[in-house]
């Protein structure tokens, strides 16, 4: 409770008082799922494509029951609950964490940091910058270089979810540099090496180690604010439901 305490605190310190979230699901109302109901929970939920409609690569399926083609991405198609569960549920650095640690988690306490140095566009960016690992996860940094075509599709990927919530494509390098110095204040959740001193310039950002369900709900909690935040900047372009 005293994680879940601090952190409510952090982010009312940093957006005001905020609702709380509320699932932004369009096949999900008060409580029953609609447009792609379940007659039972053994059968697949998902859209026929047309066979006109070509599409590059496989699909997957998502959280809530959607196709994505993570080599064919399309703005309409990404879901901001799809991000925000998964992330959630993906620990940093392959796992090789002292205690669990999210993606999710990463990338609120990004933003928050944002928000307070650089306003609620950066920290919008900073939130959803690693938005492409929902449809492709967090591959370590050692082995992205070797995956022939890889940036490419992790590019085109995060390039849908920008178009999707209204942002440009290029990332602004003051995410990229607090991307790699937050780094430094996540190494206290590793176990001690050298290499460690490289990383000595922290943004100073206390680490939560949230559970899966307090990061994807403070992520979500997180998105709502800088979206309602961003509308004039963005041109007022919704997001969270799919088209």
């Amino acid at each position: 409770m005293g994680a879940q305490r601090i952190a409510l605190d952090l982010a009312v310190s940093t957006f005001g008082q905020l609702e709380k979230y509320v699932p932004a699901n369009d096949n999900h109302q008060g409580g029953r799922y609609i447009g792609l109901a379940r007659r039972e929970e053994s059968q697949p939920v998902t859209r026929d494509v047309p066979d006109q409609e070509a599409r590059q690569g496989d699909w997957m399926q998502t959280y809530t029951g959607r196709q994505f083609w993570p080599l064919d991405p399309r703005s309409e198609e990404v879901v901001i609950d799809d991000i925000a569960h998964s992330l959630s549920l993906q620990c940093r650095y392959a796992g090789h964490c002292r205690r669990f640690y999210s993606v999710a988690e990463h990338s609120v306490l990004l933003a928050r940091w944002l928000r307070g140095k650089y306003g609620a566009m950066t920290a919008l960016y900073g939130l959803l910058h690693d938005a492409s690992e929902a449809y492709l996860v967090d591959v370590p940094r050692p082995v992205k270089p070797s995956l022939t075509g890889y940036k490419e599709v992790e590019a085109k990927v995060q390039a849908a979810v920008f178009q999707r919530f209204g942002l440009p494509a290029d990332l602004p390098d003051t995410v990229h540099d607090a991307d790699n110095r937050i780094i430094g204040d996540e190494l206290v959740n590793l176990q001690p090496m050298e290499w460690h001193a490289r990383h000595s310039d922290k943004l100073g950002v206390p680490i939560m180690l949230w559970s899966p369900a307090e990061a994807e709900e403070e992520f979500m909690w997180t998105f709502r604010a800088l979206m309602d935040q961003t509308a004039d900047v963005r041109g007022g372009k919704a997001g969270g439901k799919a088209a």
